[in-house]
């Protein structure tokens, strides 16, 4: 069977020229998640991005047909960059709890700079984004969580007598509480982000954790405060 060679995939040549394409558009998506993520999805306009690239509108419109476009493939990015982090912190972690650790620590640098309202605001402006993202969390994160529990279970870190369907649901439904208006309105501006979501973690974990998994938090917890 003849192949077809005029497509870029398959040609090395035209491969070499679609590259510099593909490079510009992650530049651009670069560039539009760290807007979104320090000022929200709502407030940073195609104009606003096109000039902190220095390029035109017009420009930015030869790779994205509208913003709508433009916020899908940086949910699509992040969602990539996130199921890989976490792949490789199951890999590289010593236990079950020493994994939730190591998941903290990627939630906090993401946190660092990231505007509360930007899951609200992508539900409500740009929802087939957040449907993007909502079947990432429902998903993968859900069978992530499930895995760490029956991992915990197995190490005898984690109790035994724990219902891991209802306690998986749980967990992701409150790591993402700290994104919740009314919650954050709640406690004021008295904690950030990243505060908010080690406490809600370590609260859980207690709560799962045998006398075994609890000393073990214990001297996790305790390596953090000497590091810091």
């Amino acid at each position: 069977m003849k192949k077809n060679i005029d497509r870029n995939f398959g040609n090395i040549k035209s491969f070499h020229s679609f590259a510099p394409v593909m490079e510009n558009e992650m530049r651009m998506i670069t560039k539009a998640h760290e807007l979104f993520m320090r000022y929200g999805v709502r407030s940073i306009s195609m104009d606003e991005i096109a000039s902190q690239l220095g390029m035109s509108k017009k420009t930015l419109y030869q790779y994205f047909t509208d913003k709508d476009n433009l916020v899908e493939q940086v949910i699509q990015v992040e969602i990539k960059r996130n199921a890989e982090r976490c792949t490789f912190q199951c890999q590289q972690s010593e236990n079950a709890i020493h994994e939730v650790f190591l998941a903290i620590e990627m939630v906090e640098d993401m946190l660092k700079n990231m505007n509360p309202l930007l899951l609200y605001e992508l539900e409500k402006y740009h929802p087939k984004a957040f449907r993007q993202f909502y079947e990432h969390k429902n998903k993968f994160l859900y069978q992530e969580i499930t895995r760490n529990l029956k991992r915990g279970i197995e190490e005898e870190l984690y109790r035994s007598d724990i219902k891991i369907d209802i306690m998986a649901a749980y967990r992701i439904e409150s790591i993402f509480l700290i994104f919740n208006p009314a919650f954050n309105q709640s406690i004021g501006s008295k904690y950030s982000l990243a505060e908010l979501a080690e406490a809600i973690t370590q609260h859980f974990l207690y709560g799962i954790a045998t006398t075994k998994g609890q000393k073990l938090i214990t001297k996790y917890l305790e390596k953090e405060f000497n590091r810091i």
